[in-house]
């Protein structure tokens, strides 16, 4: 059986699963009044970064940010939402996907607008790569 065949293995991707609203301020927007795109990708490493340690419940740390897509403009006024998954775990690191919705606060219904792949590897007390413990069984 491969790790992800495994119940315990696909437990852990089912309870990391992490999501984050946030409402679009003023204070957070360019002179276009949408969304700053560093503060979007601020959002979406935080969320990311709560998925891997809910996965492995070890410390990770940042390594790197894959194929982000700014698909939308995100206005000022609006809502986000940010979905994290983990979408690949090798041996020491794990590559969360994250999507983040534009939802306009007076209409049903909500759009991609931003899409990235955030890369994390778990570290021990030293800040040295050790292996993800994804095979503890949940309580």
């Amino acid at each position: 059986m491969t790790k992800e065949q495994d119940p315990i293995f696909q437990a852990r991707i089912a309870a990391a699963s992490t999501r984050i609203v946030k409402i679009v301020f003023p204070n957070v927007t360019n002179h276009y009044d949408t969304l700053f795109g560093g503060t979007a990708l601020q959002w979406m490493d935080e969320v990311a970064s709560i998925a891997s340690i809910r996965f492995s419940r070890q410390q990770t740390v940042t390594v790197s940010l894959d194929k982000i897509s700014f698909n939308k403009p995100i206005p000022s006024g609006t809502f986000v939402e940010l979905v994290a998954e983990v979408a690949e775990v090798g041996r020491t690191s794990m590559k969360i996907q994250v999507d983040v919705y534009l939802e306009k606060m007076d209409r049903d219904g909500r759009e991609l607008a931003i899409t990235g792949i955030f890369t994390f590897v778990a570290i021990n007390a030293d800040r040295r790569p050790v292996e993800v413990e994804w095979n503890r069984p949940l309580p």
